[in-house]
């Protein structure tokens, strides 16, 4: 199995905390030297591990935002 490349690319915000230093990201990530995408997940406190997460492009980011501010209360 082909090692997946990563590079974060921008750090955007820490989402939360786990007791064990694992953090859910808001970052934009390099998946594998292609465009960066908003990419949310959690990570071991030195970036070497990753959770399962997701990955948007800025337009599905913007749709997300979207629909969010219409359903999450002030």
């Amino acid at each position: 199995m082909e090692e997946v490349k990563f590079e974060i690319v921008e750090h955007l915000g820490v989402l939360s905390s786990s007791p064990s230093g694992w953090t859910k990201e808001l970052n934009l990530v390099s998946w594998n030297n292609g465009e960066a995408k908003y990419d949310v997940r959690q990570w071991s406190p030195d970036h070497s591990k990753m959770g399962k997460g997701i990955s948007l492009s800025r337009e599905e980011a913007q749709e997300l935002t979207g629909l969010l501010n219409k359903w999450l209360p002030n």
